[in-house]
């Protein structure tokens, strides 16, 4: 049986955003002509703008965009190898307007994985791979330095989107249930 993704577009001030989705979560969003863009997408894609996730996720970034952290979560479900899918657990752990570095990201995991250490290199692996940007945020993750490295969207997006989540006092709260 082939698996059908549902997509739709969003315009943003940084550029064309696809959204995809399985039909309940989440399971990509990536601007056009990113870095491993729409990755693992079936080749069924049906376009449904109506999907509630669809109208979740474009509330969640006309507030983010808005420049007001977004109070809520669409219900995510990104597809990934297990390591990939704790990497980005900890991604969401990184809130509005801070950020971390690969190393401390590769501290945490390895905690949660029950281990000592674990390579900096394949947390940034991991992280380059995130299919649900800016949601997941990737582009909190810096260099040991300070330094912005690496976004699949390219570092003048990552840089508008850092300094776009340190002008925001407001928050933005969807009435009811994400999931």
């Amino acid at each position: 049986m082939a698996v059908t993704d549902y997509i739709c577009h969003y315009q943003s001030p940084l550029g064309n955003i696809t959204l995809a989705s399985d039909g309940e979560a989440l399971t990509g969003l990536w601007f056009d002509g990113q870095k491993h863009f729409a990755a693992g997408l079936s080749v069924n894609k049906i376009e449904r703008p109506d999907l509630k996730v669809f109208k979740d996720t474009r509330l969640w970034l006309d507030c983010y965009f808005g420049g007001k952290p977004p109070a809520f979560t669409p219900h995510l479900t990104p597809r990934g190898t297990d390591f990939q899918r704790e990497v980005w657990q900890v991604l969401l752990t990184i809130s509005y307007g801070t950020t971390m570095t690969y190393g401390q990201v590769s501290t945490i995991v390895a905690r949660r994985l029950g281990r000592n250490t674990m390579s900096a290199q394949a947390v940034g692996n991991a992280v380059s791979r995130n299919p649900i940007s800016i949601i997941i945020p990737c582009h909190r993750v810096i260099g040991a330095d300070g330094s912005l490295v690496g976004y699949a969207a390219g570092l003048d997006r990552k840089i508008r989107l850092l300094a776009l989540e340190k002008t925001s006092p407001f928050s933005c709260r969807m009435i009811g249930n994400p999931m």
